[in-house]
């Protein structure tokens, strides 16, 4: 039989303001980590109003970790110290490696509607901290959809589901990444990998997230989960729609300032000792 995960934790996202200016919910973030080995942040911004996102993320660096960009609507164009420029629209996924150290800038466009994204922060072993920065861009025909047996909808990002390979691969950190649908009164089974982080975030409708049925959720909550080898899901009279990742602890020490994660203060200092002189980008060109 199967060990179905337990729920160890369901937290509400809280407000928040990044960028210059950007109103957003992070569903989780500095004080959450020594729970959440290797994932650092999520952050879910949606907004009908242009003046919450309409500011952006001007120009500011990253080291030590990767950032995972995934457009629900809307569009982000991007820009990066590598030479990479483009946009991020519905659909899409910007999955970018700032290893040594990458500056980059992200601006929500505006559009009629809700605008909805989330970014992901994944660490990097202290082996990777310094590696060479990549970009990948990745667009929403490239990104394969799968229906269970119960009609569950699976966007899959990372990962392999029922033999299909998502398209953002060679990662250093394991991790699977899916966007969920589950129809109204269905259930979603799951295996994640024994030993391995596991949460869930709500962004549409509500349900129940264990296998005794106790512990709802609903809409801009974050469900941890305990260990096991399996993830049981049911939703409400309406459908749930749910990001489900899931991915490999590090088990290292973590020393964290702004958009920068290292693993000793004195690397920190170093670090923002480089950006201010100058030196702090140590490879160019497309990887």
């Amino acid at each position: 039989m199967p060990d179905v995960r337990k729920v160890q934790a369901i937290l509400r996202s809280h407000p928040t303001i990044e960028g210059a200016g950007v109103r957003l919910k992070r569903a989780f973030g500095f004080s959450e980590v020594p729970d959440m080995d290797p994932f650092l942040l999520l952050d879910d911004f949606h907004s009908e109003n242009p003046m919450d996102y309409i500011a952006g993320f001007p120009w500011h660096p990253h080291r030590g970790i990767e950032t995972v960009t995934y457009m629900i609507r809307g569009e982000v164009k991007h820009g990066d110290s590598m030479g990479n420029k483009g946009s991020i629209n519905s659909g899409d996924i910007q999955w970018m490696t700032a290893g040594s150290g990458i500056i980059h800038q992200e601006m929500p466009q505006r559009i009629s509607g809700l605008m909805q994204g989330f970014q992901l922060w994944v660490n990097l072993p202290a082996s990777h901290k310094m590696m060479k920065p990549r970009y990948r861009g990745i667009t929403k025909d490239q990104v394969p959809e799968i229906i269970d047996e119960e009609g569950v909808r699976i966007v899959l990002i990372s990962g392999a589901v029922n033999n299909v390979i998502g398209p953002v691969r060679d990662l250093v950190v394991d991790i699977e990444y899916l966007d969920v649908l589950v129809p109204a009164n269905r259930r979603f089974n799951h295996a994640v990998n024994k030993g391995y982080c596991a949460f869930a975030y709500v962004f549409g409708g509500s349900g129940f997230f264990d296998a005794k049925a106790n512990n709802r959720a609903e809409s801009e909550n974050l469900v941890i989960f305990g260990d096991g080898d399996e993830v049981m899901i049911r939703s409400d009279e309406k459908a749930l729609r749910l990001l489900l990742v899931s991915g490999k602890p590090i088990g290292e020490q973590v020393a964290w300032r702004g958009p920068i994660v290292m693993n000793t203060r004195k690397e920190l200092d170093i670090a923002f000792e480089e950006y201010q002189n100058g030196t702090f980008i140590k490879e160019n060109g497309l990887s």
